[in-house]
């Protein structure tokens, strides 16, 4: 990790900024379509390597009242290559959704905003509008996706000082529980060795993240069997043939041939018509959905109070070129459009092995609470776990926190039970140490704010506010 303290002497260079201290040049006034807010948005590049010409592109919205004493929350969305801003930003807990007809915005009423600022990044460079001119820099991994999220937030701070002084939280979801703990751990050895300014960490939280694959893949399997998706023989044949203990990215020849006819007879029988990250909620159909939007028609499709087509609103708002002029967007016309996930990346398919729960240790041991949250089918770091989510269920996460904890020698502090919101089971959680949450969130899927607003903008207040999920039914502060 020591690799990384090298950019504590980066040269910082300087930037026009207005009466607040943020750059006016990144100031966006208002996006097509938007209605009338009183935050200020902040959007555009921090170059994290001029000579190779390479940047990231960030949204940052302020907190919707009392911004000025409130922290700063880093989110990251995974994939490998998926982008921050079409994921969280304007899918899960932004303060703005598409409309229907892919050419205006509306409000998010429980976006996070309410509780925190918040910054979004599109990382590694090839994500979405994020971009380098030496093409190579497309072959990237999880150590220089981290090395260049550390530049970027030393930059990020010199465009907005403000922050400097602030509490920095850092989340994510997917395969961001690789990049969030990597980077914190790059930003704890920057604090280590800097004799300059150290970053005031104050938690991490990673929603249904990928630790271990090795325990993470058998968890679908086994979210399958017991949602009634596959029958009892198929589920038995994958336990009984499947050494997930060799199971690697990349390396189908650890498989043997039993192992791979059972996971594709399961995989053929959940089909293409259920969502894996969210099993109750109905899909949308590209074709029909495209073609509404084109003719200007309202594309909305609701399931469970949820708008299944909302993939398809956000990639064509994000292609018009009048929301990309207000964002500050493409500034080097990229060849491709928008999209949610990168076509151009080249990922390291073997560093989704790495085992994260050591780096998770290392940041609990500098006494940063952890949290891991997940749908209810999924995990809380805090770890929170949606449990409709089978592509990174809870079953396994559970399991590797409450394995971490007793590798820290802790106790539990919070015995696992039930938190409340609004009079209702907002989900299940338990704690560990005063430092490690396990949390989940009923109802939810893989992209928890997506599937329960109202329940996770109340997780994520008391994550940076310090404060313990409620476990009784009387109101609380965000009830």
């Amino acid at each position: 990790m020591g690799m990384w303290c090298w950019v504590c002497g980066l040269l910082l260079v300087g930037f026009v900024v207005g009466g607040n201290g943020y750059p006016e040049e990144d100031l966006v006034v208002r996006l097509p379509g938007q209605p009338k807010v009183g935050f200020r948005q902040y959007a555009g590049y921090v170059d994290v390597d001029v000579k190779a010409g390479r940047s990231l592109f960030y949204y940052f919205v302020e907190a919707e009242k009392d911004s000025d004493h409130k922290p700063l929350s880093l989110w990251l969305n995974g994939g490998p290559g998926c982008s921050s801003i079409g994921g969280g930003a304007f899918t899960e807990f932004g303060p703005f959704f598409p409309k229907g007809d892919g050419r205006g915005l509306r409000i998010n009423s429980k976006s996070w905003n309410k509780a925190s600022n918040l910054l979004f990044v599109e990382s590694p460079a090839g994500v979405g509008w994020s971009y380098s001119n030496t093409s190579s820099d497309y072959t990237c991994g999880d150590a220089s996706t981290a090395r260049d999220m550390h530049i970027f937030m030393m930059k990020w701070l010199d465009k907005f000082p403000a922050f400097k002084s602030r509490s920095l939280f850092l989340t994510g979801e997917s395969y961001a529980g690789h990049y969030i703990p990597q980077l914190a751990v790059a930003l704890l050895d920057h604090n280590e060795h800097s004799k300059g300014y150290k970053f005031k960490i104050k938690g991490v939280a990673i929603g249904n993240p990928l630790l271990r694959l090795d325990r993470d893949v058998p968890a679908t399997y086994e979210f399958f069997w017991s949602h009634g998706m596959i029958s009892d023989e198929i589920g038995l044949a994958i336990m009984n043939e499947c050494d997930f203990d060799d199971y690697t990215f990349g390396s189908p020849h650890n498989v043997t041939a039993a192992c791979s006819d059972a996971i594709s007879k399961a995989d053929s029988i959940v089909g293409d018509y259920v969502n894996n990250y969210d099993v109750i909620l109905d899909v949308c159909y590209p074709s029909l959905v495209q073609q509404e939007l084109r003719l200007r028609k309202m594309a909305t499709k609701i399931s469970l109070g949820v708008d299944v087509c909302m993939s398809y609103e956000r990639r064509f708002y994000f292609n018009l070129p009048q929301v990309q002029k207000a964002l500050h967007a493409n500034r080097t016309n990229l060849p491709h459009s928008w999209s949610m996930c990168s076509s151009i990346l080249n990922y390291s398919d073997t560093d989704g092995n790495i085992n994260i729960l050591p780096l998770l240790k290392r940041i609990i041991e500098s006494r940063i609470p952890v949290w891991v949250f997940s749908d209810d089918n999924k995990l809380n770091f805090t770890n929170c776990s949606g449990d409709q989510d089978s592509v990174v269920p809870l079953l396994g996460s559970r399991t590797l926190v409450r394995e971490l904890a007793h590798d820290l020698k802790f106790k539990v502090t919070v015995p696992y039970g039930t938190w409340f919101h609004k009079g209702q089971v907002g989900g299940w959680a338990t704690e560990y140490g005063n430092l490690l949450t396990f949390a989940t969130v009923r109802g939810a899927a893989h992209m928890v704010p997506y599937a329960q607003p109202s329940r996770a903008l109340h997780l994520f207040s008391s994550f940076v506010r310090g404060q313990r999920l409620p476990n009784t039914t009387r109101p609380s502060i965000d009830d």
